[in-house]
């Protein structure tokens, strides 16, 4: 049976035009990137709701602050490389000090953006957001979940980075599965190694688990969705309960998850993480799965890290 695969940008635009018959509260704002971000399923049910801000994303992130304070519960979206990347000081200073209730979310994160190029990979949006307080970053792994997170931000007050995907990826959990914010979601109980994933990696980290278990090696998997605030409780419950810890992510390993999980681990329990991910370069051209394989960031990578 072929794996169900879907984009968490889809999962996104069709969850807004749910929460917006659920509440009339929600706004939608895009910079000229709709059709890609997905936001136009919501722009055709709700038009008037709607606001394509034009390739001016600094202005889109301060709109948004503005329909915040008037009680509006704002979702802004384009490229993960514009929107926190080229809107940075707005965001910071226009939503993260007033600490106001904007939900970024932004799509085409990571290298699996794909034939876009370098230019386009965000690579450094997990480490600029986490940075910022009152911002809380989440970065969902599946179909399943981004629904969830969608419509669950819009129930907390404050800033929120949703990291979303170009790539379509496996469906993980069970229709209507329970998530919580801030915390991680263990799979597996596994000895022999603690692996910790976020978005698109985590597919890759259990079909690793998958077959290192056919070798008679038996790892967990742990889905970090909530970057921040991060689950420092099962970090730390994994590092005193499995032999090996590693991180993988479609992100810099400079403070994307694997900085993050570094942090926990050197306050509260001294253990060695092997971070996965980016190494400090940025990506290049192709399509999203051979840039995966190119750079190091598959299933088969995984295995090998258990296996030498």
């Amino acid at each position: 049976m072929e794996e169900k695969k879907i984009a968490t940008r889809q999962s996104y635009g069709e969850t807004l035009v749910k929460l917006g018959k659920e509440n009339d509260k929600i706004v939608v704002l895009d910079a000229d990137l709709a059709g890609a971000t997905k936001t136009s399923i919501f722009a055709k049910e709700f038009p008037d709701r709607f606001f394509d801000m034009g390739i001016a994303e600094a202005n889109m992130l301060g709109t948004a602050a503005g329909f915040a304070t008037c009680g509006k519960i704002p979702y802004a979206s384009t490229f993960a490389v514009f929107a926190t990347g080229r809107a940075y000081d707005q965001i910071r200073n226009s939503i993260c000090y007033p600490n106001l209730n904007v939900k970024i979310c932004a799509t085409h994160a990571g290298i699996t953006v794909g034939e876009d190029g370098a230019t386009h990979q965000m690579l450094e949006d997990i480490s600029m957001m986490r940075t910022l307080p009152n911002m809380t970053v989440i970065s969902p792994s599946d179909d399943t979940q981004t629904r969830w997170v969608i419509e669950e931000i819009s129930k907390i007050e404050g800033p929120v980075y949703v990291r979303l995907a170009r790539l379509a990826t496996p469906v993980i959990y069970k229709e209507n599965e329970k998530f919580e914010i801030g915390k991680a979601i263990q799979i597996g109980e596994g000895t022999d190694g603690t692996v910790f994933a976020t978005g698109v990696t985590v597919a890759e980290a259990i079909k690793a688990q998958e077959k290192l278990k056919a070798h008679g090696i038996e790892i967990r998997v742990v889905d970090v969705h909530t970057i921040k605030p991060i689950d420092k409780e099962t970090i730390i419950k994994c590092a005193k309960e499995t032999k090996r810890l590693i991180s993988i992510e479609d992100h810099s390993i400079i403070g994307g998850l694997g900085t993050a999980i570094s942090e926990v681990l050197t306050e509260e329990y001294p253990a060695k993480l092997e971070r996965m991910g980016m190494q400090d370069i940025f990506g290049k051209s192709g399509k999203a799965e051979d840039l995966m394989e190119y750079f190091g960031l598959t299933a088969e990578e995984i295995v090998k890290k258990f296996e030498n």
